[in-house]
């Protein structure tokens, strides 16, 4: 198999590091609010990690930390319209991978379950969602810090 040449990517939180070419995720869309900034990877800080960087390839500086929701809901889903899985060129469901963003606001981590990111992780193309269900928001509570440290230092 032909390994994927590696490049650099400087970032402001970690300098510069090195990953494959064939891990960068196209969003044609950008993300709402950085639609010039087209490509992004996913750095993960630890193998066991449930969040994620989602660093800019173009710009040192944007970069987002993401988790995958279903880690904290059960019963959270993305609806899939035929028009976005070809956009997507998803040939199966099973080829999406979700991720939200996350921020803290306060002492809480929040996610950003009505702006998902559906990313082909075979194609490596990856598109901004946005949800109509109002059920979801924009700054659902995912975890509080205090119970992350807790569950830290246990």
């Amino acid at each position: 198999m032909e390994r994927s040449t590696p490049m650099e990517v400087q970032t402001t939180r970690f300098g510069t590091v090195e990953i494959a070419e064939d891990r960068v995720i196209t969003f044609a869309k950008g993300l709402l609010g950085f639609s010039e900034q087209l490509r992004y990877c996913l750095l993960q800080p630890s193998d066991d990690a449930c969040f994620f960087w989602l660093q800019c390839v173009d710009d040192p500086s944007l970069a987002f930390v993401v988790t995958d929701p279903s880690l904290f809901f059960d019963d959270y889903s993305v609806p899939i319209r035929a028009e976005q899985a070809e956009d997507l060129r998803l040939k199966t469901l099973d080829d999406a991978q979700v991720f939200v963003i996350v921020n803290r606001v306060g002492g809480k981590l929040t996610g950003n379950l009505q702006g998902p990111l559906v990313i082909n992780t075979v194609d490596r193309i990856g598109e901004q969602f946005v949800l109509a269900e109002k059920r979801w928001t924009t700054r659902h509570e995912l975890l509080s810090v205090e119970d992350m440290a807790k569950a830290a230092s246990a």
